[in-house]
């Protein structure tokens, strides 16, 4: 019996049931039976050679289609396993998913993976891909799975979870046998540009809880330019390392005997976050924002209102006792976000519908208890301080209101730092507050407000925030690595917890509908992002000190003061370097600390009125500037917030 292919430009073509993906590419054309590497089969990714069944959508995926690319990375973390296992017979096998940029595979071994191991590994690796030995899918029943890997306990936990109704697959590749969904390539031979990155301890399932097995990364790419502009890019990557510059430019500390992930922001860092503060509250200003603060901790009946404790209570820090006046059961909560603080701002007093929209922000505080495993310099932590707002408004308010959301965005993330952004809606999430109605209504209004500023969307389906659906924001740094930003949270479900309410034009109560809005997300992180782009050399206008007065003698130091005087004047950061070093270690320090100006003053700039300007970039290269002219040219970049000096 025949089945019918439905193929991407619409054609449909019949062949026997039974038939493969491979054999269809071959039917088609010998340029595509060569180049094919996997199938798309209604939307699922297949292996070339697993038989077609029923009636489908079907397609064939090349080295050009970005699905491929997974598949390879798959079959590359079964040759490291494979190779593993001809190293260490007595490995046991963990989990092995392709992952963004690349691969990896948790292994159960004694101990952990040296950088030997791992150039053993990387060169075993090439002789079983040399093999071409084809990857063989099987599908087996419950009792044969377990007598497949009775050796290994990792597979036999996994094993025992599977539903009752659920298929059973097992993937072969020579003497390596794994339990596996698939899909793979037709065999290692295809395994050509790869390279181990790093090993690393890693808890099974994820949970501290259970035994620690050692992960191994790698990557893998379909050419070899590809593979080594991947390593070039890492290699940037690490010379741009928050963590490194950050302490190189001495602006923050993490000091283990207070706690992981707690940021102690020292001057130049404070300075950096001040501004960034304050740049989003001036534009929440000039938006008709209202500046709140709220208090750091709760009684947690607050969040057990919200539906943040029932859901989050893993990332929320334990309870506190109460004072001596309260009675023993009330417990207290470090606050983990704003938002019912702000819903009881706004509840405080009543509302009338020309009250509405309230647009509340603060810059506030909040403490997560994330797993030590996962903290990561200033990208992940503990403490948050996040520049937050809510705007409370009629259901007919709120596309506007994402108007303005989408406008500040622009303006604090593209035109002041120059990134390229992506946008996704995130949609309702299994675990979810409210019912489909409330949530058809709530995705309407975003998307409708992204489809009318004619803004370019994918859809995350399941991404939203369980009380409601988001936009959520990415942008490119300068060697093009994507990174969260800015979301935007339309809510209809914290509302109607409150009770929050307002008396519209026909005197009755009605319930305003709420917005979730953060601008950087994280000041923590967002501030990590921008060292990592800027490799530390913030814009003029951010940089902690923006111009350097160097006196060539102690003859010139008053005058080097004085010029600093101006400078400060001006509303400029500066700092004058008089020490008695040489006039080229003070200045090749001011590089190292990125400064954007240096402004060197000898006895001829200082009998006439100028400074010799040194460019941070530009090597020796200097220029002669009246101090005036100089001044203005700073507040000139520092207002119009030019990217580099």
């Amino acid at each position: 019996m025949n089945i019918r292919l439905t193929l991407p430009d619409g054609s449909v073509r019949e062949v026997a049931r039974g038939t493969t993906p491979a054999d269809v590419a071959g039917q088609i054309g010998p340029g595509l039976a060569k180049a094919a590497v996997a199938a798309k089969v209604n939307g699922a990714v297949w292996d070339l050679h697993r038989p077609l069944e029923t009636d489908a959508d079907f397609a064939i995926l090349t080295n050009r289609d970005p699905a491929a690319l997974d598949v390879l990375r798959h079959s590359s973390a079964h040759i490291l396993a494979t190779a593993v296992r001809e190293i260490f017979p007595g490995a046991g096998i963990g989990f092995g998913p392709p992952i963004e940029d690349g691969f990896y595979y948790d292994f159960d071994v004694p101990r952990p993976f040296t950088p030997e191991d791992l150039a053993e590994i990387e060169h075993r690796m090439v002789a079983v891909a040399k093999r071409d030995d084809p990857f063989v899918r099987e599908v087996v029943d419950r009792d044969t799975a377990n007598t497949r890997f009775s050796d290994d306990a990792l597979k036999l936990e996994r094993i025992e979870e599977l539903g009752d109704d659920e298929v059973i697959s097992v993937y072969t590749n020579g003497p390596f046998t794994d339990l596996c969904r698939g899909p793979h390539i037709p065999s290692t031979g295809l395994v050509k540009h790869f390279k181990l990155l790093h090993a690393a301890a890693a808890y099974w399932r994820g949970d501290e809880n259970r035994q620690s097995l050692q992960r191994i990364y790698g990557t893998a790419w379909f050419t070899k330019a590809e593979l080594e502009a991947y390593l070039h890019r890492l290699e940037e990557a690490r010379k741009r390392d928050h963590r490194i510059l950050a302490k190189q430019l001495d602006l923050y500390s993490i000091q283990e005997d207070v706690g992981p992930g707690l940021v102690f922001w020292h001057p130049k860092g404070a300075m950096v976050k001040w501004l960034l503060s304050r740049e989003v509250e001036d534009d929440n200003l000039a938006c008709g924002y209202d500046l709140v603060y709220t208090p750091n901790i709760t009684r947690e009946e607050l969040f057990q209102i919200s539906g943040h404790l029932p859901l989050y209570e893993a990332q929320q820090y334990p309870g506190m006792g109460a004072g001596r006046e309260e009675a023993e059961h009330v417990r207290y909560r470090v606050k983990p976000m704003n938002c019912p603080m702000h819903t009881l701002i706004y509840k405080s007093k009543q509302r009338s519908y020309r009250d509405l929209p309230v647009r509340l922000s603060e810059v506030a505080n909040v403490y997560r208890n994330e797993r030590s495993g996962t903290l990561h310099g200033l990208l992940r932590v503990r403490g948050l301080c996040m520049d937050d707002a809510h705007i409370f408004c009629t259901p007919e308010q709120a596309e506007d209101e994402i108007f303005l959301c989408l406008d500040q965005v622009d303006r604090l993330i593209r035109r002041t730092f120059g990134f390229e952004m992506s946008f996704e809606l995130s949609t309702r999430p299994d675990e979810k507050l409210g019912d489909d109605v409330a949530w058809d209504e709530t995705e309407a209004i975003l998307q409708r407000a992204l489809e009318r500023k004619e803004i370019p969307f994918s859809v995350d389906q399941g991404g939203g925030a369980f009380y409601g659906p988001k936009i959520d924001i990415k942008f490119l740094d300068a060697i093009g690595r994507a990174w969260q930003g800015p979301t935007i949270q339309l809510d209809s479900q914290l509302p109607e917890r409150f009770a929050l309410e307002f008396i519209g034009a026909d005197n009755q109560p009605h319930r305003p509908i709420m917005i979730h809005r953060a601008i950087y997300g994280t000041l923590e992180r967002f501030i990590g992002t921008l060292i990592e782009h800027f490799a530390g050399a913030f814009p003029v206008w951010l940089a902690p000190e923006q111009v350097r007065v160097i006196p060539i003698s102690d003859a010139q130091a008053a005058g080097a003061h004085g010029v600093a005087e101006n400078l400060r004047s001006a509303g400029l950061r500066v700092h004058v370097d008089d020490r008695t070093e040489t006039l080229n270690y003070r200045i090749r320090e001011g590089e190292v600390m990125k400064v954007p100006y240096m402004a060197v003053i000898g006895q001829r700039e200082l009998e006439s009125g100028s400074v010799a300007v040194r460019v941070r970039g530009t090597g020796k290269k200097q220029e002669i500037l009246p101090v005036e002219r100089f001044v203005a040219r700073l507040v000139e970049e520092v207002r119009t917030r030019a990217l580099s000096p």
